[in-house]
């Protein structure tokens, strides 16, 4: 008798350990376990989620970083026609601000697997613009003609063609930048939109205060 409750009470001790030790287990699944599992998808997802990229980013880059380069142009052009100092020193910001952002696209589209755009875009086409009726390929840009004259002026005369034009520049990357903003997917390119905005207003208004003492 003494030897059966004695293996009776063995195998329930038994089994209260055993059932001690899967609520433990269940326990550390619902907690730590489950956690530590959930973590890496949810950091891949906002991998995912970062990468991603829409036909308007893709426009976006493709259009600005042309756009960009004419006014790296029209801003090396400063540095020995200018008259005043204060031009020359705002085409120097421009050209820092805009080499960057140039590379910056660049790379972007090369992750992408699309096409980077060559020079200025095609200037043959802005030829045969109508500046009266204000149509343009791209919205700011310059047609060889109107570079030209930039090419062919100094003195006070470049300072007011560079800062009437560079206006009209900006103002086309803004434009550019706002369509990014509403239409784009990319976060990167959104901020790097949002950044163009903001700087580029800021010159705006300082050009036209240039032009106004001038």
């Amino acid at each position: 008798m003494r030897t059966t409750r004695s293996l009776f009470e063995r195998a329930a001790t038994a089994a209260a350990a055993a059932t001690a030790l899967l609520l433990a287990a269940c326990g550390t699944n619902d907690t730590g376990g489950v956690q530590s599992e959930a973590s890496p998808g949810t950091t891949a997802s906002a991998s995912v989620d970062a990468d991603r990229h829409n036909e308007a980013d893709v426009s976006f880059a493709q259009g600005m970083i042309p756009h960009h380069r004419q006014a790296v142009v029209m801003s090396d052009m400063a540095e020995t026609r200018a008259a005043s100092d204060q031009v020359k020193d705002l085409a120097e910001n421009i050209k820092k601000a805009q080499e960057p952002e140039i590379a910056t696209m660049s790379a972007w589209l090369k992750a992408w697997g699309e096409k980077i755009p060559e020079g200025m875009g095609d200037m043959e086409d802005m030829r045969g613009m109508d500046h009266d009726n204000g149509r343009s390929p791209m919205p700011g840009m310059m047609d060889e003609h109107q570079m030209d004259g930039m090419r062919n002026a100094e003195g006070k005369t470049f300072d007011t063609m560079f800062l009437t034009m560079m206006i009209k520049h900006h103002e086309g990357a803004i434009d550019i930048a706002r369509t990014e903003k509403q239409e784009g997917a990319y976060g990167p390119a959104k901020k790097l939109a949002d950044d163009i905005i903001v700087a580029q207003t800021a010159e705006i208004s300082q050009m036209r205060m240039l032009l106004n003492a001038s």
